[in-house]
């Protein structure tokens, strides 16, 4: 019926506290090394050895926004070209966001055009749900009180983005890295702090079902 819904873990139905960032979408880049070479090279020049120990497996992760010094593991920043913080306004539909190295080298690349369809398709209205999980067996429980937000805007997404309180938080891997056919696992996460979540839309509020 139009509506996004998304789920949010809580520690319990009284209080409500999220237990972990808001996932917003997922979309994979659409430019750079990343896409241009693929995921295995990206990897190779940007992955680093799993820090737990695990043989063999290679990790990118980590927080990247526009507010923060590069990555200590990887070497690379986040930008965004096209967009004046000052006006709030896009000045190049050309442009988007960019993880960088030092020498300017573009690893990632996430256009407007991309980013703008991905998000107004999904949040265009979007219910976001609490959750309660437990194990063993796996269940899930799900709460009350729910979270509506309407009437989005892709500018308010990149007044967040480029504040720092939306940002990139990649879950790749590689593991069997040496074998002849190594295993990835892609993940490119932009998510907020639930705190946050409600500055990308013009309208919410809270119902009690």
């Amino acid at each position: 019926m139009g509506w996004e819904i998304k789920q949010y873990g809580v520690g319990d139905f009284v209080s409500f506290r999220p237990r972990s960032p808001v996932t917003l979408m997922t979309p994979e880049p659409t430019g750079g090394i990343y896409r241009k070479e693929g995921v295995a090279a990206f990897m190779k020049r940007f992955g680093y050895p799993d820090q737990a120990g695990r043989p063999d497996r290679f990790n990118f992760g980590g927080r990247y926004d526009c507010q923060r010094a590069p990555h200590s593991l990887t070497g690379l920043h986040m930008t965004l070209t096209g967009y004046n913080a000052t006006t709030e306004k896009i000045t190049d539909f050309d442009g988007g966001m960019a993880l960088i190295n030092a020498t300017q080298e573009v690893a990632a690349f996430w256009s407007f055009k991309g980013m703008m369809a991905h998000w107004n398709r999904k949040h265009a209205q979007a219910a976001y749900i609490p959750s309660v999980f437990r194990t063993p067996p796996p269940e899930y429980s799900y709460g009350a009180r729910i979270l509506l937000c309407e009437q989005t805007d892709f500018l308010l997404f990149l007044k967040a983005f480029a504040s720092g309180k939306v940002y990139y938080d990649p879950a790749v891997k590689v593991e069997q890295a040496s074998s002849p056919t190594p295993k990835i696992k892609r993940r490119s996460q932009f998510r907020v702090a639930h705190a946050n979540l409600t500055q990308l839309y013009r309208h919410h509020e809270i119902i009690q079902l």
